[in-house]
């Protein structure tokens, strides 16, 4: 974080300070909420959770280094108190991302946000020093967390941006205002808790909603394949830049095609010039990811040369998505277990079936959360799309909705032992210990709720050190 005295972050963030004996001593570390990362010149922000009370802490991370302890009551230590420890974080977060000269880029939509926000982050960083969420902390606490996290000279802020209700993104938009603001897409995630995509879309644009206008230098860089998307092009003063293949795309690809180990390539165009891209990750869909981020790259002045190097250079930065492994046998694990949508899923279905051209695919899947009443269509359709991708085997792991996956393989006419169906991840460990045969390609993906890392993770260990359970 950028250098604060305690006196200036107790007035920001309207508290009272406790057994500070001089105010003036500054904060130049990190802000953290985890006390094992407390260290010289952090401040440690306490949160009182249900198993959890962070003020039980306090002496630890002052001994370990700590200025302060950000908290809603003295704990014998240097403390600045508050009523409000959320509410306390965002404005000291709000506070900083005033003074920093960065261009901040906040990014929302119903999939692929942590992978999108991962390119944009690796493209820009070849640009200038960036600072962006680490894996998916896109909430009331991780963003502040993120943001306070940069420093003088940090140039550009990627902010990943998530909501589960109307008014989500305006309140986080309200403590970081972003200056470019990229929506992706919106689909089924979380649709039981909106009640439909028209809410979704609402609580979405919220982002476009909050930029300054196109004199001011906002942008808001839209999906133009997916009608919903595009009609925030409406709800913002922000200058307008749409990605996508259709033509009214300002940013798009031509002849995309798969590699044959089902990585994308394609000829990218921007209003600047057009260059070939070859990316590193698994999946074409991908490369709408990649159209987003190219988007922004270009908007903050980057050229399609420089950008199409970064694009085909970058990596997965987060876990447990689309990480591919291969074993000593020639098996390869997909590990896309963190967390599941009926969009994603597709996605990788698909992915699973360019990468296992002339193998035998497996496609281990479980449950994805928070659908609602489309929950049973959902899982039907990603259970008959597996036939259809003629993937060898789906294993369907769980319950009521594992269940539900296996009975859409089977209308599609899965009938004989292409699809089954196992009670847990250890079933489907012991199901694929048993009937893996060198050569085969294995995806893993489920909410993340249903915790299936540990079927990848168990699998890869068998691979290099023999018998191996789930844990």
């Amino acid at each position: 974080m950028i250098a604060l005295s305690l006196a200036e972050i107790a007035e920001v963030v309207g508290g009272q300070t406790h057994d500070i004996p001089d105010p003036s001593v500054q904060v130049t570390g990190p802000v953290v909420r985890d006390s094992r990362e407390a260290g010289p010149g952090s401040l440690f922000v306490a949160f009182a959770g249900e198993r959890v009370d962070g003020h039980d802490f306090a002496a630890a991370v002052v001994e370990a280094g700590a200025v302060a302890v950000l908290g809603t009551r003295p704990v014998g230590v240097p403390a600045i108190v508050v009523d409000d420890v959320q509410t306390a974080l965002g404005a000291l977060a709000r506070h900083v991302v005033r003074r920093l000269g960065a261009t901040l880029v906040a990014l929302t939509g119903s999939a692929g946000k942590t992978s999108t926000k991962d390119l944009i982050a690796q493209v820009l960083q070849r640009k200038a020093p960036t600072v962006f969420t680490p894996g998916s902390l896109n909430n009331e606490i991780g963003l502040p967390l993120t943001a306070l996290s940069a420093t003088e000279e940090t140039r550009f802020l990627v902010l990943e941006m998530g909501a589960r209700g109307i008014g989500h993104i305006s309140y986080l938009a309200g403590l970081t205002p972003p200056k470019v603001g990229l929506v992706l897409n919106v689909g089924s995630a979380h649709i039981g808790e909106f009640g439909g995509r028209e809410q979704i879309a609402q609580a979405k644009g919220e982002l476009v909603e909050a930029l300054p206008s196109e004199a001011e230098g906002g942008t808001a860089i839209l999906n133009a394949d997916d009608p919903y998307v595009r009609a925030m092009a409406s709800r913002t003063k922000a200058k307008v830049i749409f990605f996508g293949e259709s033509g009214e795309a300002d940013v798009s690809a031509e002849n995309v095609r798969l590699t044959d180990t089902g990585q994308p390539s394609f000829r990218l165009h921007t209003p600047s010039g057009a260059s070939d891209v070859t990316m590193r990750l698994y999946g074409e869909h991908h490369v709408s990811n990649a159209l987003a981020a190219a988007a922004v790259a270009h908007e903050l002045g980057m050229s399609a040369d420089e950008i199409a190097v970064a694009l085909s250079e970058a990596g997965s930065l987060s876990r447990w998505r689309m990480e591919v492994t291969e074993r000593p046998d020639g098996v390869t694990v997909v590990n896309d277990a963190y967390n599941a949508n009926p969009e994603s899923m597709k996605a990788a279905l698909r992915a699973l079936a360019a990468m296992g051209k002339g193998r035998r695919t497996w496609a281990v899947l479980g449950k994805m959360a928070e659908l609602g009443d489309e929950a049973l269509a959902e899982h039907d359709a990603v259970g008959r799309l597996a036939v259809r991708l003629n993937v060898s085997k789906l294993v369907a792991v769980g319950g009521r909705e594992a269940a539900w996956l296996q009975l859409g393989a089977y209308n599609e006419g899965s009938w004989g032992e292409e699809s089954v169906h196992v009670s847990d991840a250890q079933a489907a460990v012991d199901l694929l210990r048993s009937e893996l045969r060198p050569g085969d390609v294995v995806l893993v993906k489920a909410s993340r709720s249903v915790g299936l890392e540990s079927v990848a993770q168990a699998l890869i260990e068998t691979g290099a050190e023999g018998e191996v359970s789930a844990r």
